[in-house]
């Protein structure tokens, strides 16, 4: 078992309705995939010293769950990663960043 961790922060507020919005768009591309075993995603709790964070506060954080690196490597190339990526980007810029790894 992989899991893909990935830690989104959007550059602004986005509301609250297009943020369930975006995580239903990646986990309706993800389980379609027939890869990913499962999606979970939360909102980040934010405290007050996230004011003083080196690089960036995460809005949410999402979870895949893979078999193996196969399955991983698979999703990376999927068809519509990018094309939901870029509408979202365009609406709402965020960065990502990611690890791969066992289960915690």
């Amino acid at each position: 078992m992989i899991q893909h961790t990935m830690i989104v922060s959007f550059d602004s507020d986005i509301p609250e309705t297009e943020l369930h919005q975006y995580l239903k768009d990646i986990e309706n591309l993800m389980m379609g995939s027939g890869r990913v075993e499962a999606f979970s995603a939360r909102q980040h709790i934010r405290v007050p010293g996230d004011d003083h964070s080196p690089l960036c506060v995460a809005t949410v954080i999402v979870q895949l769950d893979l078999a193996d690196l196969d399955a991983l490597n698979a999703v990376f190339g999927m068809p519509g990663i990018m094309e939901i990526s870029k509408r979202w980007q365009s609406r709402y810029p965020y960065e990502v960043v990611w690890a791969n790894h066992e289960a915690l």
